[in-house]
């Protein structure tokens, strides 16, 4: 039980806070992508429960980047080009996949999940108990 209530902590905070970032990044959100964000919490916070620990942290933020920038390109396609809502458009930016991901915003997105991997870590240390965080970089 502690586990369930801690993913739904996480999942809402997610949301939540993402939807403030994008409002202070962008200006404004939308609604879908505070859903999208607290649902890619979900692997992000499963795959913490499988990585070991002595796997340096900058290899799970790539990785948790590279979910996140996965779930916005499935997302983009249904919501941008399936359903034509233009939430966002990459098309000016270099690099981009048909208008939805390109490599700075993926960028970003690996910067971003390296304290979400670790404040995802303390939180289930501080909810649920279990073993403490530790992190190693290299």
């Amino acid at each position: 039980m502690c586990k369930l209530r801690g993913h739904i902590i996480r999942c809402l905070c997610g949301g939540v806070l993402y939807g403030l970032l994008e409002t202070f990044w962008r200006g404004h959100t939308h609604w879908t992508m505070m859903v999208l964000a607290a649902v890619l919490c979900v692997p992000l916070d499963r795959a913490n429960e499988y990585f070991p620990w002595t796997l340096p942290l900058w290899v799970q933020a790539i990785l948790g980047g590279l979910v996140i920038t996965a779930g916005e390109l499935l997302a983009g396609l249904v919501l941008n080009v399936w359903l034509g809502l233009g939430i966002w458009d990459y098309s000016g930016q270099w690099g981009n996949l048909w208008g939805q991901i390109c490599p700075l915003y993926a960028g970003l997105w690996c910067l971003l999940a390296g304290p979400v991997i670790v404040v995802f870590d303390w939180l289930d240390y501080w909810l649920c108990g279990g073993e403490r965080p530790r992190y190693t970089f290299l």
